[in-house]
């Protein structure tokens, strides 16, 4: 059996670069969060950080998954859990 490990850094940003992320106890609980989902989705997620309008992340692919899927489950359910705390005046979207 093959041993596959194959690392993506990742660099996101806010919806037209708002600045949504502003305090950093924001950033701290939002990044904290994604570490943790990432964790429950069997994404390894090496490392998490950004600033007021984008986030980094070092993420480790199993042989299984794609790019596009761990973007897509690290960024959407993101989104929805900033939204459903209200944890930004506005709508938020990456």
């Amino acid at each position: 059996m093959s041993w596959v490990r194959v690392y993506m850094h990742m660099v996101f940003s806010t919806k037209n670069r708002e600045p949504f992320l502003n305090s950093a106890e924001l950033r701290r609980n939002v990044f904290e969060h994604i570490k943790n989902n990432a964790e429950e989705k069997g994404i390894w997620l090496d490392c998490i950080n950004g600033y007021q309008e984008h986030a980094h992340c070092l993420i480790s692919l199993g042989k299984e998954q794609t790019i596009a899927k761990v973007a897509q489950l690290i960024k959407g359910e993101s989104s929805y859990w900033i939204n459903q705390h209200n944890l930004t005046s506005e709508k938020f979207v990456w």
